[in-house]
């Protein structure tokens, strides 16, 4: 197998937001010849698939800009500079939710769109979920509407493309091939 890895040459930023930033890289391909890459930087984020006792799945609906319409999702956020993943899901999950769980279980990390932005996000399975009375909040500027739904609706929501994120379809067949693992 040959070398990969591409080169670079100089980094120039063309926008520095709140939550992200992008930048264009000249690099030097395998070849020898170059190209550019626009790159997407990203802090990274948490994702928790939290189940109730009573085996309904937690999901907050949210309008998404970048859509021009709501989706439903599970718990999910951005990570703070130095945050702790595990502490960040707590967070989220408690914020989005008002739950609060027992045990907050690493599952996988993943990037989501490696072809042009470094966003890795860190699912989380929360167990031992209860209602918290003095819950933290949303944002300020986040409106959700939280709902529990049984496996077989959530399914029904991935069809009618409810449920049309990465995150959330990934943890739907997460939770199905737990479910088929126990027959």
């Amino acid at each position: 197998m040959g070398r990969l890895e591409e080169k670079t040459i100089s980094t120039k930023e063309i926008f520095k937001g709140k939550i992200i930033s992008l930048q264009v890289e000249d690099v030097e391909l395998p070849n020898g010849k170059t190209s550019k890459r626009e790159i997407v930087k990203h802090p990274g984020a948490v994702a928790v698939i939290a189940v109730t006792d009573d085996k309904k799945i937690v999901l907050v609906e949210q309008y998404r800009k970048a859509m021009e319409r709501t989706l439903v999702e599970i718990p999910a956020g951005k990570l703070e500079k130095g945050e702790d993943p595990a502490e960040c899901a707590r967070r989220e999950l408690e914020e989005e939710t008002g739950y609060e769980c027992k045990e907050m279980e690493w599952l996988v990390s993943f990037y989501t769109s490696p072809g042009f932005a470094d966003e890795i996000v860190h699912l989380y399975v929360a167990k031992g979920l209860s209602q918290k009375e003095d819950a933290a909040g949303l944002d300020e500027d986040e409106f959700v509407n939280v709902e529990e739904v049984a496996l077989e609706e959530a399914i029904a929501y991935v069809r009618e493309k409810k449920i049309y994120d990465a995150k959330t379809a990934y943890a739907i067949q997460y939770l199905q091939l737990q479910e088929a693992l126990k027959r």
